[in-house]
């Protein structure tokens, strides 16, 4: 059964819905490659001018799935993929965002959210492991005392904030909607020339896209080190059992 559904293009604007609410849309080895196939095939559609990325369910996306991993090779590779998309990736995000799910929002190009639903939280420290790979989207784009925060304490954050620290570039307020605050952004889409898009998009990627040229490897090495650990191990298995962490005080 498919995890990543594929609308038909409505004035150039391709959608495509994160949708495996059971496991909470997690990045699971399904789910990236689907993923990955699916911007591949819209990547080189004339007919696109851009992608907006959403989710079914409460849950945008809850990190890596601890039961059914993508290899972290495909996983950095699917963020590159996002980032080096000719056409505009746009995330519409109305629910949760754990862990990885945070590095995947930030490959996108423009990001926007529902204050009442969404909320954020980079929770890999409280199960033994580390934001490695996602750094090479995350990093570039947030506030540095920001992410040194939300990375060492792993705190629940909200759409507000996400905004001021630069994970998200908008967020519909308890009395807007957010296909309301997207619907200008995707106007303003709609008006651009492809090949100025894609040349633009190049711009404002160049920084992340030299993260990926300069970092990739040593991160995702170090991601391997950690989840092959003992503290990885035993935060993994408290994560499953729903029980507290040895380490917690």
């Amino acid at each position: 059964m498919a995890v990543v559904l594929v609308s038909p293009p409505d004035r150039g604007i391709v959608t495509l819905t994160l949708d495996s609410p059971a496991n909470r849309n997690a990045l699971s080895a399904a789910l990236v490659s689907e993923l990955s196939a699916a911007l591949a095939e819209v990547g080189k559609d004339d007919a696109v001018r851009a992608i907006v990325l959403t989710h079914t369910g409460t849950t945008f996306c809850a990190g890596a799935d601890l039961r059914e991993p993508p290899d972290p090779g495909a996983f950095v590779a699917l963020l590159r993929q996002l980032v080096e998309l000719p056409k505009p990736v746009v995330a519409r995000v109305t629910g949760h965002v754990r862990a990885g799910g945070l590095g995947l929002l930030a490959a996108c190009d423009i990001a926007v959210a529902d204050a009442e639903a969404a909320s954020f939280a980079l929770t890999e420290v409280h199960i033994g492991v580390v934001p490695a790979v996602i750094s090479l989207t995350l990093l570039p784009r947030l506030d540095p005392r920001a992410a040194s925060r939300y990375y060492l304490t792993g705190e629940r954050f909200d759409a507000a904030e996400a905004a001021r620290i630069g994970l998200v570039s908008a967020y519909a307020a308890e009395d807007e909607d957010v296909d309301g605050v997207l619907a200008p952004v995707l106007d303003g889409l709609r008006k651009a020339a492809p090949g100025a898009l894609a040349d633009t998009k190049l711009l404002v990627t160049a920084e992340v896209l030299s993260a990926f040229d300069n970092d990739a490897d040593a991160l995702v090495a170090l991601s391997a080190r950690r989840f092959g650990s003992a503290e990885a191990r035993e935060g993994m298995a408290a994560f499953l059992e729903r029980r507290e962490r040895s380490w917690a005080l």
